[in-house]
């Protein structure tokens, strides 16, 4: 029991094997990133379209929940920009511009969320972040923040921009109506932006945020932007969130499941990422499927408490890294600053001007469009690239759940593509060794007299089985070596299906009939199994199969010497030496 609960209720080692020093790293740490999360949740509930004050529900519950199943010591837990575009995508889609709907089933996806990940984890289908490559996940995190960063044009212009998740169509309306700019708004958007850019540049070490909002409600202390026609937050009830059970029917969760679904996925992703990342750095390990567990229990018990959905953020974990933080207690702090705010300090925040959330939103965003990432795609590997472009225009043209499916679909074609046609290497002998290498990257290899060698470097499969074919019988039958034997090396072959079997089978018969016989060498053991109980088992039973490419070359000589009363074997037992 005990070790049942040390593996799926973590807490429970983090809070034996903690000291005063963890807690007071802690205590600041999460101080810190309390502090940021403030006007943070706030303005990423304006992305969803909510009232600003779901968006410290979200850092309430959610943080003393992910410590007690979660595994990694630093990531911080909360609402998240690119989540909440996704959030909005749905809402904007199923509630339009209700208002209250919208807030209804905000809560009813956050729950379905955790419900999705909750499965996932138990059924440890944690593997599914492998589906997520790189360049789709670069491509969608280049993507989301430009959508953002359009969508919130309309709060720092005043203009009232239709709820959307496509950015031609909000650029074309913005672009319609620029003429109905509100100047005062504008001005203390252009403002507001160069503070926080200004900061970040000069003291980035400072929480460039709370410092403009603490200076922002000094300053509106005294004098009023509303009768400049500039819109304030407004109104934001005091106190905790009510616990509340969301009520569900069959076509809801019809309606909502899509887009709960791509959020359980992207938090997933989100998390597993950064939890990794900072496991990596720190030397310690986090377990994937833990990780949907602590994240999907925060979402279904924050949803009881009107939080939206949360997951990892990059800016806060950093935060929290960078502050000194040691456990994942460190959220716990941060949660209860965001219970003392709900508590005592939200009136405060009621005169904060609209275009101010909205240039958090801008800037704190825009650091994720990694234009880096896209060079080094591009310098590197110019297949992935391809995806990553893919991606991103995909998310901006079509729409975010559609354009992530494109994404996937585009990287599991590649990957296809280049099974299907994978690097085949001619081997030849590296002398003074029993190495064979490829002999269009090393000029000194020797060519083997009348055997030719060659390399696959892919699994054997449907994909790729009649080009193996094709390939090895062209290259036999154009061979002028005098050929006589063909060695396969199979070191690199990870799996072998029917097809490719059936495949295998014709080059033996084909090879046969021209007097060229193949050997195999170097097959993991689960391969070889496959090839015992296939049809061609009385191949493997014969002398055509070995260890090492060099046992394959030995006897392949040996037969040819014995033939002709040639001296190839020793010549070649020369080179070797």
């Amino acid at each position: 029991m005990q070790k049942f609960l040390s593996k799926y209720v973590p807490i429970i080692q983090v809070l034996r094997d903690y000291d005063l020093k963890q807690l007071k790293a802690d205590m600041i740490s999460g101080s810190t990133v309390g502090v940021v999360l403030i006007p943070q949740g706030m303005a990423y509930a304006v992305i969803a379209g909510l009232p600003p004050i779901y968006g410290l529900y979200a850092g309430l519950v959610p943080l003393f929940i992910y410590p007690i199943f979660g595994t990694s010591r630093h990531i911080s837990i909360g609402p998240v920009a690119i989540d909440m575009l996704i959030l909005a995508a749905g809402l904007g889609f199923l509630a339009g511009s209700d208002p209250t709907e919208k807030v209804i089933f905000a809560i009813m996806i956050a729950l379905m969320t955790g419900v999705f990940q909750l499965m996932m984890g138990f059924l440890k289908l944690g593997f599914v972040f492998n589906l997520f490559s790189r360049p789709v996940i670069s491509g969608f995190t280049i993507a989301a923040p430009i959508i953002i960063i359009i969508s919130q044009v309309g709060i720092l212009l005043n203009i009232d921009i239709p709820n959307s998740q496509y950015i031609h169509e909000m650029v074309y309306y913005i672009w319609q109506h620029i003429q109905s700019t509100h100047l005062p708004s504008f001005g203390l958007s252009l403002f507001f932006i160069s503070f926080l850019l200004l900061m970040r540049r000069y003291y980035s070490k400072i929480p460039e945020s709370v410092v403009l909002v603490a200076i922002t409600i000094l300053v509106l202390s005294f004098i009023s932007v509303s009768k400049w026609g500039v819109a304030q937050v407004g109104a934001i009830p005091q106190g905790l969130p009510e616990f509340t059970i969301p009520s569900f029917n069959l076509e809801t969760i019809k309606q909502l499941a899509p887009n709960a679904f791509t959020l359980a996925l992207i938090q997933f992703m989100t998390v597993a990422s950064l939890s990794r990342a900072f496991a990596r750095k720190h030397g310690y390990t986090v377990n994937p499927n833990q990780e949907l567990i602590a994240i999907g229990s925060s979402n279904v018990v924050g949803s009881f408490f009107q939080s939206l959905p949360v997951s990892s953020s990059f800016t806060r974990s950093a935060i929290s890294e960078q502050g000194g933080g040691e456990t994942s207690l460190s959220n716990f702090f941060a949660g209860a600053l965001i219970l003392f705010t709900l508590l005592f300090l939200t009136p405060l925040f009621e005169i904060l001007p609209e275009p101010l959330l909205g240039a958090i939103i801008v800037v704190s965003v825009s650091s994720l469009i990694d234009i880096k990432e896209l060079k080094f795609l591009i310098h590197t590997k110019r297949r992935d690239a391809l995806i990553a472009f893919i991606t991103v225009i995909s998310v901006l043209a079509i729409g975010i759940q559609e354009g992530i499916i494109i994404g996937l679909l585009s990287s599991v074609l590649a990957l296809l593509l280049k099974m299907s046609k994978p690097t085949v290497a001619e081997l030849g002998l590296i002398p003074g060794t029993r190495d064979f290498k490829n002999r269009n990257r090393f000029s000194e290899v020797k060519q083997i007299p009348g055997v030719l060698i060659l390399r696959v470097d892919a699994p054997f499969s449907f994909v790729n089985a009649e080009f193996f074919k094709n390939y090895i019988l062209e290259k036999s039958m154009n061979d002028t070596n005098a050929l006589k034997y063909v060695i396969i090396d199979g070191t690199t072959i990870g799996d072998l299906d029917i097809s490719a079997m059936d495949s295998l089978l014709m080059i033996i018969e084909t090879l046969k009939k021209q007097g060229i016989e193949l050997y195999i060498s170097g097959l993991i053991g689960p391969v070889r199994d496959v090839i015992r109980k296939s049809d061609i088992s009385t191949f493997v039973k014969s002398d055509r199969f070995f260890n090492t490419v060099h046992d394959g070359v030995v006897v392949a000589l040996k037969k040819q010497d014995d033939q002709d009363n040639g001296n190839r074997l020793n010549e070649y037992k020369e080179i070797c030496a």
